[in-house]
């Protein structure tokens, strides 16, 4: 799918749509059906995508709103933009939208279902031509059994039931991927911390306690607020437990934080007092310590594919929902060196 300019530089010359007409040999009337994605053929788009290009012309997306059903405007609903991951992906879904003459809202929700429905609602007012959205569990199962007036594709979590099209990283695999590294290390006391709000932190527990059970060793879990503070919280528990843990997973790169905050604060080193693994190979992870242990997730890639498929869905409306599972990388360093052999 080919590129329509969405923006002009200021005080730029630009044809009107009978000039795009013009130059393309179409009507005026065409020209409104591409900018709308209407479905035409391949080769009458990109007839007009160029005239679009030559003469610079800027669909007048206000117009456009007042004489159609939506906004020319999507929604991006987002779980936490402290997370990295999400600040990434907002970036390449936005970059993606751009090109193709839409605008994006910007919504945080900091993991409240509360505000996921106020968000939901505002998409719904301000007409938007469709959503990408990261939901809570309970959200998503209510999303499981709703259709909306938009359309949606889900990020990073999907629902059960197949209803919305979603683009996910195939998370249970990765989990399982971080337990048996530490394994093959030499750890066996291997405890993960998990973000309790989303199927993501879920599916994460079942790929790591699924690892640990085939390997015959013991899964010590819990579930927290998907933040710094509970994941310190939680490891300095269990620094100050008979049977701590000589290795953690985290299951996000915040809980990842935490669990690095509560070893400097309690003077412990990696992987020597506990071997560390966790999500996002965010650029700190590579100067913390001796480096650390992490599933690098393809989030540009998570943030294009799911723009690209909302504007699919958007052509092609009543096209059966899509899955797309994407697969991380595990980037090993320090933090999950082989553990020294007991004497």
């Amino acid at each position: 799918m080919k590129s329509i300019p969405g923006s002009t530089p200021v005080g730029a010359k630009t044809g009107g749509i009978k000039e795009v007409a013009r130059l393309a040999g179409v009507s005026p009337a065409t020209v409104s059906r591409v900018l709308s994605r209407v479905p035409v053929s391949e080769a009458l788009r990109e007839r007009v995508e160029a005239a679009v290009q030559a003469t610079g012309y800027r669909p007048n997306l206000a117009a456009r709103r007042l004489r159609s059903r939506h906004s020319w405007t999507v929604g991006l609903i987002v779980a936490d933009i402290r997370n990295p991951f999400f600040t990434t992906l907002s970036s390449a879904v936005e970059e993606v939208a751009y090109k193709a003459g839409l605008r994006v809202i910007l919504c945080n929700t900091d993991e409240d279902p509360q505000k996921e429905a106020i968000y939901l609602q505002l998409m719904q007012d301000e007409r938007v031509t469709g959503a990408i959205f990261a939901p809570t569990r309970e959200t998503a199962g209510r999303l499981a059994r709703q259709r909306l007036e938009f359309p949606v594709v889900l990020i990073d979590r999907a629902v059960p039931g197949g209803v919305h099209d979603a683009v996910v990283l195939d998370n249970r695999e990765a989990g399982a991927v971080l337990a048996r590294h530490l394994h093959a290390q030499g750890f066996r006391r291997i405890a993960g911390l998990f973000g309790s709000r989303s199927t993501t932190g879920i599916e994460r527990h079942a790929g790591y306690a699924e690892a640990l059970a085939a390997l015959g060793l013991p899964a010590r879990a819990e579930f927290v607020m998907p933040a710094v503070a509970p994941a310190e919280a939680a490891v300095r528990r269990w620094l100050a437990s008979a049977d701590r843990p000589d290795a953690v997973v985290a299951s996000n790169g915040l809980l990842l934080m935490g669990v690095v905050r509560a070893l400097r604060a309690a003077g412990c080193a990696m992987p020597d007092d506990l071997a560390v693994a966790g999500f996002d190979n965010d650029g700190w992870t590579e100067l913390v310590g001796p480096g650390l242990t992490v599933i690098e997730q393809p989030v540009e890639a998570i943030g294009r594919t799911a723009m690209t498929m909302l504007l699919e869905r958007l052509e092609q409306p009543e096209a059966p929902t899509r899955r797309v599972v994407l697969s991380g990388r595990c980037v090993a360093r320090g933090s999950t060196a082989p553990a020294r052999a007991e004497a």
